[in-house]
This record gives C-alpha cells, sequence and structure tokens, in this order.
C-alpha cells in the first residue's frame, strides 16, 4: 500500500554583502548543495524550526527577518517519490556580527558551508529544484 505524505522543510537564506551561505551536505550517501536548514518537527512552528536548524547545523542563533518563497507546485521529494516536499524559505541574519565558515564535518552528517558569491550561482549549483527556483527570485 503506498502512503502519501508531506514533507515540510523550512530554509534560511544567510546574506553577506553579495554572498549567500550555502550548504554542502552527505544525504542518504549523496552529496547536495542546498541552503541551510531541514525538515520541521511535529509542533514547531516554521519560525521555530527553522531557529532550530540553524543552530543545531551552523551551532549560531539566527534573526529571522522576512518570508521570501513558499513552495507553490507539486514537488515530490527525490529521496522518496511518494512525499511530496513544501519548503518554506526566509530571509535570516545571525545574531553574532560575522559567522566564520569552519572546514571540519560536524554533527551526525559530514556539513559544509560556504559563502558563495549571488552573481556566479547558476541552478546547477544546487541539488533540490525548489532551492533553484529561490535562486531565480533573489536574482
Amino acid at each position: 500500500m503506498m502512503i502519501n505524505k508531506f514533507n515540510i522543510r523550512v530554509y534560511g537564506i544567510a546574506k553577506k554583502g553579495n554572498y549567500l551561505l550555502l550548504c554542502d551536505e552527505l544525504v542518504h550517501e549523496h552529496k547536495v548543495t542546498k541552503f541551510v536548514g531541514g525538515g520541521l518537527e511535529f509542533g514547531e512552528g516554521t519560525i521555530d524550526g527553522l531557529k532550530r536548524e540553524f543552530l543545531e547545523e551552523t551551532g549560531k542563533e539566527v534573526h529571522v527577518l522576512r518570508h521570501i518563497y513558499t513552495t507553490d507546485f507539486f514537488q515530490p521529494s527525490v529521496f522518496n517519490a511518494q512525499h511530496q516536499i513544501i519548503s518554506i524559505y526566509y530571509e535570516v541574519a545571525f545574531s553574532e556580527e560575522d559567522f566564520t565558515i569552519s572546514n571540519t564535518p560536524s554533527f551526525q552528517h559530514d556539513l559544509q558551508f560556504r559563502w558563495a558569491e549571488l552573481k556566479h550561482l547558476t541552478e546547477n549549483d544546487f541539488t533540490f529544484p525548489i532551492d533553484r527556483v529561490v535562486l531565480k527570485i533573489l536574482k
């Protein structure tokens, strides 16, 4: 029996001048490039979930500045076609003045963060289709 589920994701767009913070992560043995964020947990609001994700992934607190985009089309998960992905993107700012990128993988997955200049980013730089839509909005 097929079980269709919604998978709600929250992502933050952190800016530093003309640069965006990207995350390179190993997910299910696949290398993915995405914005910082992840899955909303049951009982969380989207902003609380995003703040938790940033704290878990970067070790830093963020302030949510504004809503940027919510998925407005059907997007099956690239990992499970029976799951529909709904992603919500917010612009965020770090609570501290500067976010220094570590070259050391951390947490349960190998995570690498990097600042990428917006004008040089293309859709091919992102793994997930919804991130590609957000990049078009940001450009």
